[in-house]
């Protein structure tokens, strides 16, 4: 008759527990792919995209930086922990059981539930049982956890590809500076070289008495200039040496190591103008996002299972005694198991509280999701846009360039034939070694634009492939 009664009465329990859940609903809509103007196509882009650029050590260096880099280890920790706490999700799903055991000498009271003479002795206890704990997942509260780790491990291996790609471009970029940085030096040199020739010249018409210290001293001026300039030049290629070695995971034995850059700063490789259609889903920190939103709608499902009766199933098998020796006899045994149901009654609106709080917490994650896809659409179209203006104008350069070479040329014929002088030569060199010093800032911020559309297109990341797991730690440590 007690069973019969019992039954109704967890299964009122179960019903009671069921009325609670709130009507919260999140405030924040997920920005749509289809209402942000991307083009119909794709944008190809490879995976080892920095060989475009033609320079063995540039590959070299990109490798050993996906390989070492601080950051990415960071990263890969991530992933580890993260993947550790699916597993310990999956294990809550399962039979718990474990075993207990101990002798305990004590006084029992005479005045509890031992009568005498064993009540009011001195006494070994002892006890040894084996529990088994089971939570039966009726609301899939568990199930919940499980896909929250999941979707949160799948954000830690999207970070990894941001990660990479970051490092990657970071490295990229860097070794155009360096390209940059000797490209000018070669130029200061010839700055140097002129405005010497431009004060020798100087020199000697104040010999010649035709020539005033006003002119001695801006040529002299002019020279230091460009002194200042191939020093300047000089100390940025020390600098940008120091970050590639950082950005690779090396120290300062590693600088001696880096050599001149080959690449071509008058080639920039081929790159798709275009905001492609799967911007979204390639790269890879918008990924991540989107898998923190589903990680925060999993939370939220934890959150509303919790407004709900929580049953576990209870077992215990074992043996208690009074002394050690009876400890394994046959009438030490014991052992029981039975149905515990937790069902929230009155909690001064914690559960409210909390399911609140996550649902904030998925607008967060649905917010800061629609600000990185709103800044990866402005990203995108910004380094589009830098491309085509930066090879209009290497283009336009290019041409006061050739202008000012064919003027060098004409003043050289002029001064041989004493039609023109020296002194015209001189400064339209000036000019020309000038426009060269601009030309040569040019096209390495074309091979750097080319650079920032890559990044901001997702790199070579191809989101069908499986995502690597992180190194397994080492199991002797």
């Amino acid at each position: 008759m007690k069973r019969v009664i019992a039954f109704p009465a967890m299964a009122a329990m179960l019903l009671a527990g069921c009325a609670a859940v709130p009507h919260i609903k999140p405030q924040v809509a997920q920005v749509q792919e289809g209402a942000l103007g991307l083009d119909s196509q794709t944008a190809p882009i490879g995976a080892d995209w920095w060989t475009a650029f033609g320079d063995p050590q540039l590959d070299k260096l990109v490798t050993m930086g996906l390989a070492g880099n601080p950051t990415l280890d960071v990263a890969l920790a991530r992933v580890r922990a993260a993947e550790a706490q699916v597993q310990v999700r999956h294990a809550d799903q399962l039979p718990q059981i474990s075993g207990t055991g101990g002798v305990v000498h004590e006084r029992l009271s005479d005045k509890f539930l031992i009568p005498p003479p064993y009540g009011g002795s001195d006494r070994t206890l002892s006890v040894v049982s084996a529990n088994l704990s089971w939570t039966v997942d009726l609301f899939g509260r568990e199930r919940a956890l499980v896909r929250q780790a999941s979707a949160s491990a799948d954000a830690a291996r999207f970070d990894v590809a941001a990660a990479r790609l970051a490092i990657s471009t970071s490295i990229a970029e860097t070794y155009v500076g360096l390209a940059r940085a000797d490209r000018q030096i070669q130029v200061a040199d010839g700055f140097v070289t002129t405005r010497q020739r431009s004060l020798s010249y100087v020199q000697s018409r104040i010999k010649n008495q035709l020539a005033s210290q006003f002119e001695l001293k801006q040529a002299e001026t002019l020279l230091a200039e460009a002194e200042q300039a191939k020093t300047r030049a000089e100390k940025q290629r020390d600098l940008l040496v120091h970050a590639l070695a950082a950005l690779v995971g090396r120290g300062a034995d590693f600088y001696p190591s880096i050599t001149a850059p080959t690449l071509a700063l008058d080639a920039p490789p081929v790159v798709p103008l275009v905001l492609p259609a799967d911007l979204l889903g390639r790269r890879p920190d918008l990924l991540a996002g989107q898998a923190r939103i589903d990680a925060a709608v999993q939370g939220r499902k934890v959150a509303r299972a919790d407004f709900l009766p929580n049953v576990n199933l209870q077992a215990m098998a074992g043996s208690a005694a009074l002394g050690f020796g009876n400890l394994f006899t046959g009438g030490a045994f014991q052992g029981g198991g039975g149905v515990a149901i937790h069902v929230p009654i009155f909690e001064g609106g914690k559960l409210k509280a909390q399911y609140r709080r996550v649902t904030a917490d998925l607008d967060g994650a649905v917010a800061s999701y629609n600000d990185a896809v709103l800044t990866a659409v402005r990203e995108s179209a910004d380094a589009a846009t830098s491309v085509r203006s930066a090879d209009q104008d290497l283009a336009e350069q290019g041409r006061v360039v050739q202008g000012l070479r064919d003027t060098v040329r004409l003043d050289q014929v002029r001064t041989q034939t004493g039609l023109g002088s020296q002194l015209d030569a001189i400064d339209s060199g000036f000019r020309l070694l000038e426009a060269e010093q601009t030309l040569v800032n040019l096209q390495a911020d074309s091979l750097t634009s080319r650079i920032q559309l890559v990044a901001a297109l997702g790199g070579g990341f191809d989101p069908t492939r499986p995502l690597g797991s992180a190194p397994a730690p080492d199991t002797h440590s």
